[in-house]
């Protein structure tokens, strides 16, 4: 599922992990720290009261951990609370600048860098727009944007960047046909190690990569509304559909880091002439179907990533892939829970705002009108990061190796 690249421990440009703040420092005081920053992350704030309940650590315990990640700057005190008894009480929260990751993502049809904080605020971003991924290109703007994209962070915070994550699509070179790129174009990315040349350009930082999909569904885990299910099945839709799953408030990469690979799901799809045919979603579900409605009414395809928060002009298209995107993702669901008893299907993508609410709402009518007999019945709920979330997954990875609680930490080596 992941490559890793390793750090130089001992620069003193890049933040250490959680791991190394202290050669003393034992396993179960690492993780109780881990712990309570995962459950502050959760919850936004806690008191130490609170911290103690939900722990079961001892008042005097977790008032040791705060004090110490307080002092470490990773969280915050805030404003005494006043009760009806006793002392006031101090909700503490995570500080935005206690941390930072980079995030390289790599799409099909864009790459962005993001400089993102503690609590996935993107402070900085720089993006790339092109046909088709090209390994080189892809690194060299990386390295040409990297200095900017920095300079826009406080010198003395730079030693608070844990490393790069890079969100990027598996095998990209069976894509070239869907892609309409010129034969071999993409040949390249068999053999291409994007850790390995990142940490060569930008050591000591490490570098972790994981699959764009896998990557925006955990953002939704743990920065966005998906926190509130325990189970749920994720659909991310970019040039291609793909997807995630979440099974015990944890998520599930599988065997071979693939699991949710939902665009390969067989759908029932029905062809404008009226002809029936089965075929994946990703073929029907994607924006690249998008992509070709408009070239086909006169259209630019490339409105699509150059305008990425306005498509109000592209009008018949536009209700025309909805409504066939709605109808497959329908399918999909009852599929889906046809497998797992999921509370919630979570839609989301790289589409303005009011194009996801469409969508969403379409594929509930599509969903209403099947039959879901023996099925248990699910919640479908728009998502709540946007065509940021595989950026922000991606950033999200040096972040989570660091200072997640083990059980939390979403994408081990």
């Amino acid at each position: 599922m992941e490559e890793t690249a390793p750090a130089e421990a001992n620069s003193p440009s890049v933040a250490l992990p959680a791991e190394s703040r202290g050669s003393t420092q034992t396993g179960m005081r690492l993780y109780n720290e881990r712990l309570v920053l995962s459950l502050i992350r959760r919850h936004r704030s806690l008191a130490k009261v609170e911290i103690a309940r939900l722990t079961g650590l001892s008042t005097q315990t977790t008032t040791v951990i705060i004090n110490r990640l307080e002092a470490d700057g990773l969280v915050l005190a805030g404003e005494p609370q006043r009760g009806r008894i006793g002392q006031p009480s101090v909700p503490y929260s995570l500080n935005p600048a206690g941390a930072f990751g980079l995030g390289l993502m790599i799409g099909r049809r864009s790459s962005d860098l993001v400089l993102m904080d503690f609590t996935a605020g993107i402070r900085a971003r720089r993006r790339m727009i092109y046909s088709f991924p090209a390994p080189e290109e892809i690194m060299a703007f990386a390295e040409r944007e990297m200095s900017g994209l920095l300079t826009e962070l406080p010198e003395a915070q730079h030693r608070r960047i844990s490393g790069i994550g890079v969100a990027m699509p598996f095998e990209l070179w069976n894509w070239e046909a869907d892609l309409q790129t010129p034969p071999g174009a993409l040949g390249k990315w068999r053999d291409f190690n994007v850790a390995a040349e990142l940490s060569r350009r930008f050591a000591p930082w490490p570098v972790r990569v994981c699959n764009d999909a896998t990557a925006a569904c955990a953002a939704e885990l743990t920065f966005g509304a998906g926190a509130a299910y325990r189970d749920f099945a994720y659909f991310y839709i970019g040039a291609f559909i793909g997807g995630g799953i979440v099974l015990n408030g944890s998520l599930f990469p599988g065997r071979s880091g693939n699991a949710g690979a939902l665009g390969s799901m067989p759908i029932m799809r029905r062809e404008d002439n009226g002809e029936t045919s089965l075929q994946q979603l990703i073929r029907t579900a994607s924006i690249y179907q998008l992509e070709r409605r408009l070239i086909a009414a006169g259209r630019r395809g490339t409105d699509i990533w150059l305008s990425p928060d306005d498509w109000s002009s592209f009008e018949d298209p536009l209700d025309a892939w909805v409504t066939e995107a709605a109808e497959a993702l329908a399918q999909a669901v009852a599929a889906l829970l046809a497998m797992i008893d999921f509370e919630a299907v979570i839609i989301d993508g790289a589409f303005p705002l009011d194009v996801r609410r469409r969508l969403v709402e379409r594929t509930n009518e599509h969903w209403a009108r099947m039959d879901r007999q023996g099925l248990t019945d699910a919640v479908v709920v728009e998502g709540s990061i946007g065509r940021d979330a595989r950026a922000i997954g991606g950033a999200a990875l040096p972040l989570l190796a660091a200072f997640a609680r083990d059980h939390d930490v979403l994408f081990k080596d």
